[in-house]
């Protein structure tokens, strides 16, 4: 299928061919039909990829006080590099899509193949979209009025929190398409409507739908329009529609407002706010939030757990079905506001001089749906892959740790890239054709399935780790997964069975921290000293959102399976001894509650060896994120961010300071390939990589019960 994405490195606007998507449990696959070119904001999409890093840089400035902590804290080049990958994938354009079902996921009950729905779906050939992102296009509406849903729910959400009442004056400050509709439901309300833009034709638009207009390019004055309208009294609202970098708009808002009137913000001006123009008048001002609660919140769009009615009167996709009836109730003529239409085989000529000028600008797809659905894609690379390869690889995720480090240590290997898979299709495709995958797939059974594939690369979230390292264990696989190993004991228990099953199973997981050269280098001065040793790590982890799945025992198991188990193996290889016992204790909330990201973790060693784990993440992002010193026979050890590392009453040590920060990313992979080759047992021994995994389940069970 083709799909519109576009690179933010360069600003190209592409239509590329990609997998079709699988409907995910509570998803549905949806044909398109049309899609609406939402010009406002796509256009400033385009503008940002287009410009240079520079102004990228003038246009995100708290961006730019992130990358600099980085470069205090990582070095120069590897911050380049991460800024460099995040900037080189593809962004999907397009949110307001019409189109028919033609599959369904587990556990969807309100659609059917056949049904005709909107969705916030991208501008693709399918998509896949959860169910309370979906409504039902009612019998006579058409797809082209159907098309504008989405972004109709942007004004109306806007309108909502203005709270209009019969008889009220408001005020839309730019009529581009979100702001004609706005118009439009205004009068439906029983508004009296003042409509401001620059182009006179956009006036003339908002004339026709009932509003009086105020044209800046022949020099009318809104501010007197709107007193003389309502007898100096000033408007009851002003719902900010309008793109603009200047805060002129909100600051006009507030001089033609009444005392206690209400601006909302809907569109994107500057937000210098004056406390004079707010003070007087104790107006009130508010951003309106895309189209409606339930946006942004994974547990709406994404599990479909739906906000109760009596409690939310207006979510999301019950604004959708309120625009929906607006339009088959002839209350609200969006067909009028058409000025632009393409083939989607053209699509890209929309985003060129077509969509300057444009109000709405439809895709019309024209498809028929095919037999099967391409799930699999063979994609074009310069690489010439070995008829015989000792290595054939497959990667499942294609997240940024995927692209900024797991596939550019695997490109440097010889090898076969066979396949690449992601949930879209979107970063697999653009992944594959950078780094010379033979193929790009949504179907996991192409990657399992497949007998030209003999290794298996795991980079997914947390929660899919276990069943994935099964399901690749069965298909005789070898496996390479990121850490965590398991989430549960159940998932370790049964992974553990699996291996134990299968001849020569090979698991390799993640923890990278021990192939750092430095680290290396620890060991190695370590394994002269007899007797016992004490290691302190601490890790300023940095602050992640409770709401971020990181943080979701169920999603990501929490900070400390997730990603503390990092330090626990790096202090397991640094001792080269059984772990005998764990404790672990946190930091407490006000209400007593384990805050599971403010952590220490205290290690026993057979050998009479300690160590700890401060994982700790409410410090300063200036200061360096990972620390370990290493205490033994009147010697320390002090390894910096994995930069530096010194060495106090050792004799001949000589301080080391690298170039660039080097976790052992390459090292680790390289190694594991190796291993593979030479029919070799995995670089960290399978009972090490269970202790340490046991060790970590202990951890968070301790912290979980405070």
């Amino acid at each position: 299928m083709k799909q519109i994405l576009q690179n933010l490195s360069n600003g190209d606007t592409l239509l590329t061919e990609i997998p079709v998507p699988c409907p995910g449990h509570g998803q549905v696959l949806i044909r398109s039909e049309r899609s609406l070119v939402s010009v406002g904001t796509e256009r400033m999409l385009v503008a940002f990829g287009r410009a240079n890093l520079l102004d990228k840089a003038r246009q995100q400035p708290s961006r730019v006080v992130e990358v600099l902590a980085k470069i205090k804290s990582d070095g120069l080049q590897t911050t380049i590099e991460a800024v460099q990958s995040k900037l080189d994938r593809p962004i999907a354009l397009g949110y307001s899509n019409a189109g028919i079902v033609v599959e369904l996921g587990s556990g969807v009950r309100s659609y059917r193949p056949g049904d005709r729905v909107i969705s916030n779906g991208p501008h693709s050939e399918y998509v896949a979209v959860p169910e309370n992102l979906c409504a039902p296009i009612p019998d006579g509406v058409t797809f082209d009025e159907a098309a504008f849903t989405v972004v109709a729910s942007i004004a109306l959400q806007g309108i909502r929190l203005a709270n209009p009442t019969f008889g009220e004056t408001f005020v839309v400050t730019g009529l581009g398409l979100i702001g004609l509709i706005t118009t439009q439901l205004l009068v439906a309300h029983g508004c009296n409507v003042i409509g401001i833009d620059l182009s006179s034709d956009k006036c003339r638009r908002a004339v026709e739908f009932g509003a009086v207009a105020v044209d800046l390019g022949v020099g009318d004055d809104p501010v007197a329009t709107a007193k003389s309208l309502t007898h100096d009294m000033g408007v009851d609202g002003v719902i900010i529609t309008a793109s603009s970098k200047s805060a002129e708009p909100v600051h006009q808002a507030a001089l033609m407002c009444r005392k206690r009137g209400r601006i909302v913000l809907v569109g994107v001006v500057g937000l210098e706010l004056s406390r004079e123009d707010f003070y007087e008048k104790e107006l009130s001002f508010q951003v309106s939030c895309s189209y409606g609660p339930g946006r942004y919140d994974e547990s709406y769009e994404v599990q479909g757990v739906d906000y109760p009615f009596g409690f939310v009167r207006w979510t999301a996709q019950r604004n959708f079905q309120a625009i929906l009836s607006s339009i088959a109730n002839r209350r609200l003529n969006l067909a009028s506001l058409i000025t632009h239409r393409f083939p989607f085989a053209k699509a890209t000529d929309a985003y060129g001089e077509g969509i300057k000028d444009a109000l709405g600008l439809l895709l019309d797809y024209q498809t028929d749906t095919p037999a099967v659905l391409k799930r699999t894609v063979v994609l074009p690379t310069s690489l010439a892959s070995p008829i015989v390869p000792e290595v054939s690889v497959g990667v499942i995720g294609a997240g940024g740790f995927t692209s900024l480090v797991i596939l550019p240590a695997l490109k440097e290997i010889k090898l076969r890239l066979r396949t690449i898979a992601s949930s879209k299709g979107v970063t697999s495709t653009h992944l594959g054709r950078k780094f010379g995958f033979e193929r790009s797939t949504t179907n996991l059974d192409d990657v399992f399935d497949d007998p030209e594939t003999n290794t298996i690369f795991i980079t997914t979230r947390h929660d899919s780790h276990a069943k994935f390292v099964e399901r690749a264990l069965r298909s005789g696989k070898n496996v390479f997964v990121e850490k965590p190993l398991a989430i549960t004991r159940d998932e370790l228990a049964s992974i553990k069975e699996t291996y134990e099953r299968q001849a020569a199973a090979f698991v390799m997981v993640g923890f990278n921290r021990r192939f750092s050269p430095l680290t290396i280098k620890m060991r190695q001065l370590l394994d002269t000293i007899i007797g016992p040793k004490s290691v302190i790590v601490t890790v300023n982890s940095g602050y992640i959102p409770k709401d971020h799945w990181t943080q979701d025992s169920v999603a990501g198991g929490g900070r400390v399976i997730g990603e503390a188990c990092h330090f626990v193996d790096l202090i397991r290889f640094l001792m080269g001894h059984p772990i005998l016992k764990v404790v672990a204790t946190s930091a407490k909330s006000k209400n007593g509650a384990p805050v599971d990201d403010e952590v220490t973790i205290t290690l026993s060693f057979s050998d009479g060896s300690m160590g700890t784990v401060h994982y700790l993440s409410s410090g300063h992002k200036s200061l360096s994120k990972e620390r370990v010193e290493v205490f033994a026979d009147g010697k320390v050890l002090q390894l910096d961010n994995f930069r530096s590392l010194a060495g106090f009453g050792w004799s001949g040590f000589r301080p080391v300071r690298l170039s660039k920060q080097d976790k052992g990313h390459k090292l680790e992979i390289a190694t594991v390939i190796d291993a593979i080759k030479q029919g070799a047992p995995a670089p960290i021994p399978w009972d090490e990589i269970v202790e340490v995994t046991e060790v970590l389940l202990d951890a968070a069970e301790q912290i979980r019960a405070g």
